[in-house]
């Protein structure tokens, strides 16, 4: 990838393999295994096409359980990605795990989950820009308590060991860490992102299952 903004960052898709009844679970209630693992599916494509478009550095697409599932394969030719297997017990340990790779080669790093479909490429640039100029950490805060972004120029496993993955209390447990630390963090605009049956309510929601049906 040349020409881009930020050539010494790259940004980290998070994302599982689109298997059944291991995506999206909190959503069954309202939708079928296979609708839900569809949705996935589309919501993965949608924020890697908004992370490889933008231009701004490499992306990498890092992959749960492995990298070897037909989707994955189909990503990377797609968007040109590179793909990488998650390793750890839990979020935590995969995320401090691509962080520290991640770093190793460069200077600044972000991980996005695929949750976010609302996350602009304005919102990665304003990342990289806080990263690139000083500030250690930038976080995209959820509505609801977690974040939908964390970007880094260095790692610690302070930010990442002993946290609730998946509750409310992922956001301020993580500002704390970044005080305890007493790194610079910049924080990006409040976001929503797609976790529980309710959140199929918002209007990018309901226009994508709209598709989903029409499919």
């Amino acid at each position: 990838m040349s020409a881009v903004q930020f050539p010494d960052a790259v940004i980290m898709v998070f994302a599982k393999a689109p298997i059944a009844g291991g995506v999206k679970t909190r959503l069954l209630p309202v939708l079928s295994a296979t609708a839900a693992t569809e949705l996935h599916a589309r919501l993965v494509r949608h924020t890697l096409a908004t992370a490889s478009n933008a231009g701004l550095c490499p992306v990498q697409l890092w992959c749960a359980p492995a990298t070897e599932h037909p989707f994955f394969k189909q990503c990377a030719e797609d968007f040109g990605v590179t793909l990488h297997a998650q390793h750890g017990r839990d979020l935590g340990d995969r995320m401090m795990h691509a962080f520290d790779t991640a770093l190793r080669h460069g200077k600044q790093a972000i991980i996005i989950g695929s949750d976010c479909p609302l996350l602009t490429a304005l919102d990665l640039e304003a990342a990289l820009t806080a990263l690139s100029g000083g500030f250690d950490a930038v976080l995209g805060p959820a509505q609801d308590g977690g974040y939908v972004l964390l970007g880094l120029t260095h790692v610690s496993p302070v930010l990442f060991e002993n946290i609730p993955w998946g509750t409310s209390r992922v956001l301020a447990l993580t500002r704390e860490r970044l005080q305890q630390l007493q790194w610079r963090a910049h924080e990006l605009p409040v976001h929503w992102d797609v976790d529980r049956p309710e959140d199929l309510e918002h209007p990018f929601m309901q226009k994508l299952l709209r598709e989903l049906i029409n499919t």
